[in-house]
C-alpha cells in the first residue's frame, strides 16, 4: 500500500478523532478550518488522494461522507512525547509505527503510547514500557485509561466516574489521587489500556 505524506496523516489522524469523539467525520469545512487551509477544495484535494491509497472511501453527495477503511489500516502508530494542545494522534507525536501483522494482541488496538514516569509501577507498567489503547472503548470505573488533563496526557486507574467527581489513582503507594470536577476541570479521555509491550527485556 502507498505510504500517506504527512499531510495526509494529518487528516486522517483528525477524520478519526472527529469520528471517535462526535460519532461522525467531519466536513470539508471543518477540516480546512482545523488545519488552516484557505479553502475546502484544499481538503477535498487531500481526500481524494488519500482515498486513492485505499485509507478512505468517499460517498459523493454529502458534506460527511467519508467512511473508513479500517481494512488498510495497516499500521498502528506509536505515541511519544505528546504536544501540547494538538490532538494525541497529531504527526509530530507519531515516533515509529509498528505494522498490525506484528499486532501480538487481538484486542482492536489503535495505537501505542509510551509510559513516561513511574506512577504506574504497583501494577507493572514501567516507563518506556507501550501500552496499547483502544480509541473506542468508554472509560470504564476499574480499567487503566489514558487520560488528558488541560494539555498533560497521563496513565491511572479509573476509580471514580460521575457528572461531578472523576478519580484517578496512580499505582504506585508514593503517590496520591487526582480528584477532578468534569465541570470545572478539563479532563479528555483518550482510551483504554487494553495490551502492555516490554520493548527491552
Amino acid at each position: 500500500m502507498k505510504k500517506l505524506t504527512n499531510r495526509q496523516e494529518e487528516i486522517l489522524n483528525l477524520i478519526k478523532d472527529h469520528i471517535s469523539d462526535f460519532g461522525f467525520p467531519p466536513t470539508r469545512a471543518d477540516i480546512s478550518k482545523a488545519l488552516g487551509f484557505k479553502s475546502p477544495n484544499a481538503a477535498e484535494e487531500h481526500l481524494r488522494a488519500i482515498e486513492k491509497k485505499g485509507f478512505i472511501k468517499i460517498l459523493s453527495g454529502a458534506s460527511r461522507g467519508i467512511v473508513l477503511n479500517e481494512a488498510n489500516n495497516d499500521e498502528i502508530p506509536v505515541i511519544g512525547l505528546v504536544a501540547a494542545g494538538g490532538p494525541i494522534l497529531a504527526v509530530e507525536n507519531i515516533e515509529k509505527t509498528i505494522p498490525r501483522t506484528q499486532n501480538l494482541f487481538s484486542k482492536d488496538i489503535d495505537f501505542y503510547l509510551r509510559v513516561k514516569g513511574n506512577s504506574m509501577i504497583d501494577v507493572g507498567i514501567y516507563e518506556e514500557d507501550l501500552i496499547g489503547v483502544n480509541k473506542s472503548n468508554t472509560p470504564k470505573v476499574g480499567s487503566i485509561v489514558v487520560a488528558r488533563i488541560d494539555d498533560e496526557v497521563t496513565v491511572k486507574t479509573l476509580v471514580e466516574l460521575t457528572k461531578n467527581r472523576v478519580v484517578l489513582r496512580p499505582e504506585n503507594k508514593n503517590l496520591s489521587d487526582i480528584e477532578l470536577n468534569p465541570m470545572e476541570d478539563e479532563i479528555v479521555f483518550e482510551g483504554s489500556c487494553v495490551a502492555l509491550v516490554r520493548e527491552n527485556i
